[in-house]
């Protein structure tokens, strides 16, 4: 059973790395454990290069809080404005304990305006949605893409092809990256 620590508690960035895992390695079992660590970024990052600094961060947090493990995740959701709009993304880093580091990021979607100015001046994205749409805690479930979607496409799914995207190195160890 392949141990894995994913520098979050969140329960949808969880649920995305089980079931990336799960699809990349199918018929393993896996042990994984959430961590709160810090991303040692801005609780709500504005732009690709700090989120995905937050998920280097988180990453190696994660390591080092539980360093037997096989693998250390690091998940982090950012904003990027784009063509005067406010983009949302996330990145994901996964740090095998071999040395191997693997990066992917999620597709980009646009806020609607009445977020992208919440965000803008410096709510964090969970809590801006949670306004507008009149919900609580949205981030631990379906996330600004569930709540955008009708929960057509929830945080934990949006998440998942990140994770997938990330483990290509690690699957593909006999190519250079």
């Amino acid at each position: 059973m392949k141990k894995i620590v994913v520098g979050s508690e969140n329960p949808a960035k969880i649920a995305a790395v089980k079931a990336g895992f799960e699809a990349m390695f199918p018929g393993e079992a896996f042990e994984i454990r959430g961590v709160s660590v810090a991303s040692g970024v801005a609780d709500q990052p504005m732009s690709r290069q700090e989120t995905m600094l937050g998920a280097m961060s988180r990453a190696q947090r994660a390591l080092e809080a539980v360093s037997d493990a096989e693998y250390a995740i690091g998940l982090e959701g950012g904003t990027e404005e784009l063509g005067g709009k406010l983009g949302a993304f996330a990145w994901t880093v996964i740090i095998s304990k071999s040395g191997i580091i693997g990066k992917g990021e999620t597709g980009m979607f646009f806020l609607p305006q009445e977020v992208a100015n919440l965000v803008k001046s410096g709510a964090e994205l969970g809590h801006a949605m949670d306004t507008v749409f009149g919900v609580t805690n949205s981030k631990h479930s379906s996330g600004a893409t569930g709540l955008l979607t009708g929960d057509v496409l929830k945080r934990s799914e949006y998440y998942r092809q990140a994770v997938m995207l990330a483990l290509i190195p690690h699957v593909n160890q006999n190519l250079a990256f």
